[in-house]
């Protein structure tokens, strides 16, 4: 199973919405396992590392969806 990045940072509470997602992740704000990720519908699995405002959020089998 997977999450999307943009699902991923609102299930997190790392941005209100999903416009505020979309943005950041354009404007090359967010990293997935120290890489700079520019597609919202990146498919996360568990052991990826997202880093977004200076937060890191680890994607755990729970979260998956």
């Amino acid at each position: 199973m997977t999450i999307k990045l943009d699902q991923f940072l609102k299930w997190v509470g790392a941005v209100s919405t999903g416009g505020e997602a979309k943005l950041l992740i354009q404007d090359g704000e967010v990293l997935v396992n120290d890489q700079v990720e520019t597609r919202r519908g990146r498919k996360l699995v568990p052991g990826d590392v997202v880093r977004v405002r200076g937060q890191s959020y680890e994607v755990a089998e729970d979260e998956e969806g």
